[in-house]
């Protein structure tokens, strides 16, 4: 993750510029007001036979204590109304795609159809508009390299610009504690160049390749024969159930469970043998694997790229 002082969009800048606007005023205040109360201790300490006289009704000096702190918090407040316009202008068409918070993962969908969880694909260079939405409780999205946080509220949808002006991955978090695994409800933003992006797209609008091997085949069928299928999706195989993360590019994603274990083979296999080990409390259940279970499951799950 990036500096706080080194944003890497339009809309982190304008935020950025006003935090550091209101550190050096704060701290220009702090001097002052510092350096005077030095001056005072010094000037005026106790010495033997001295005596400090009192001033009364300085009518000039009333008035600029009184007009400057007005000028400065008015200048403030016109800095903050310009950042909060160029950090969160009004979306001017419909959202490029919805985030869906839930306890505890994310659902990403793109207008162009493609669907993933826990990871946002954006071209560099364009400014998106991404709808935030809630399945269940109050959550928070929040990329800091990127801009600003937004309240996920259950029934009402809400509209965040997102930007980057760098290829790279940025990090983010619920910023609202929502549960248990409040803490583990991660997410990455992918910024690539538009080519890429396209790519990607492409790709994840497809379906799951096929099974090549003879352990693949097993985890497809046991896939549809379990209760995988009630809650999870694969595109071309089952049902589209959304109560759970898309798998069908599983392979493809950097992190398991929204960001609980790297995803490679050995900790999908920690994950579909005891789920609640790795994130205790999550709505993912231990459905009792044997070991030749999950190996045609790792099996499976690493071809879907």
């Amino acid at each position: 993750m990036a500096s706080p002082l080194d944003p890497r969009s339009p809309h982190a800048q304008a935020i950025a510029d006003l935090f550091t606007t209101t550190f050096f005023v704060c701290g220009a205040i702090f001097a002052i007001v510092a350096g005077l109360i030095g001056y005072a201790v010094f000037k005026f300490r106790d010495r033997e036979g001295a005596t400090a006289s009192q001033t009364e009704g300085h009518k000039r000096l009333e008035l600029a204590w009184t007009a400057a702190p007005a000028a400065i918090v008015t200048w403030l407040f016109v800095l903050t109304m310009r950042a909060m316009n160029a950090s969160d202008p009004p979306p001017d068409r419909e959202p490029d795609l919805v985030v869906i918070a839930h306890q505890w993962w994310w659902e990403v969908r793109y207008a162009s159809g493609a669907v993933t969880a826990n990871e946002l694909h954006i071209p560099t260079g364009k400014p998106l508009v991404v709808a935030i939405e809630s399945a269940d409780v109050i959550h928070d999205f929040w990329v800091p390299d990127l801009g600003r946080k937004i309240d996920a509220v259950p029934g009402r949808r809400v509209n965040i610009w997102l930007e980057a002006d760098q290829a790279g991955t940025y990090l983010g978090t619920c910023a609202e504690y929502c549960g248990v695994q409040h803490a583990w409800m991660r997410l990455m933003v992918v910024a690539e160049s538009p080519e890429a992006f396209a790519a990607w797209d492409k790709h994840t609008r497809e379906p799951a390749p096929a099974a090549a091997t003879e352990s693949e085949a097993r985890g497809a069928k046991l896939f549809t024969s379990m209760t995988c299928v009630k809650c999870h999706a694969i595109t071309g195989n089952g049902e589209g159930a959304r109560a759970a993360p898309d798998l069908t590019h599983l392979a493809d994603r950097k992190t398991l469970g929204s960001g609980v274990v790297e995803n490679n083979p050995t900790e999908l296999a920690r994950w579909l043998k005891h789920p609640q080990d790795l994130k205790r409390g999550c709505h993912m259940p231990d459905v009792q694997l044997s070991d030749t279970q999950v190996a045609d499951f790792v099996a499976y799950f690493g071809a879907l790229k």
